[in-house]
């Protein structure tokens, strides 16, 4: 038989992949209870995204005032949902993955974490010299070091698709672990020295 013979109809090829859910399916059960966790995450991305733009623009613009404060709302929104990823989040993505893509989230936290306070301590440095602005080469560091958070923050962001596939227990567990580092609402470098237990 030559293997390379046409066949005289298109062959059909059996699907394994399950069914898109129905909007039924996503108001009911773990989609809903995923939904609304991911509509959350989606969120927190996005406020964060935005917060690295305008201070990459801040930097472009010498503007020392407007950096700190963008660079203080950054440590903010990324202590708690640094938090809850890492408590609750990743843990749950390791049969999933393997612990080598979930080190590698966490290690990228720790860069995140020491570029964080970098660009605190070069935010405080204009504000130590009484200069509203800020001088080229510190504005071009500036943005460089705001620059490495993103490609982490666009990964996170696609980690959705597989919170999708979780089991219930394990979003409500993801949701009741956000609520509480939400109350406790300790700023990224606040956590990193002082409850996270990964010391960088």
């Amino acid at each position: 038989m030559n293997p390379f013979a046409t066949h005289a109809g298109p062959r059909r090829v059996e699907s394994h992949m399950s069914p898109v859910p129905t909007a039924d399916d996503l108001e009911n059960g773990v989609s809903a209870i995923a939904g609304h966790f991911l509509e959350t995450f989606h969120a927190e991305h996005r406020a964060l995204r935005d917060l690295l733009l305008a201070l990459i623009d801040a930097f472009g613009k010498g503007e020392s005032s407007r950096a700190r404060r963008l660079v203080a709302a950054v440590s903010a929104l990324t202590g708690p949902h640094f938090r809850y990823e890492e408590e609750a989040l990743y843990p749950g993505l390791v049969p999933i993955f393997g612990p080598g893509y979930v080190e590698k989230l966490l290690a990228d936290h720790d860069d995140t974490i020491r570029n964080v306070r970098e660009l605190t301590e070069l935010a405080d440095l204009a504000l130590r010299n009484d200069l509203e602005e800020i001088d080229d080469d510190q504005a071009a560091w500036g943005i460089e070091l705001t620059r490495e958070l993103l490609p982490h923050l666009s990964d996170c962001d696609g980690l959705s698709i597989m919170v999708e596939t979780l089991p219930e227990d394990d979003v409500v567990h993801l949701l009741a672990t956000r609520d509480v580092v939400m109350e406790t609402n300790l700023d990224l470098l606040t956590w990193a020295a002082t409850v996270r237990g990964r010391h960088v």
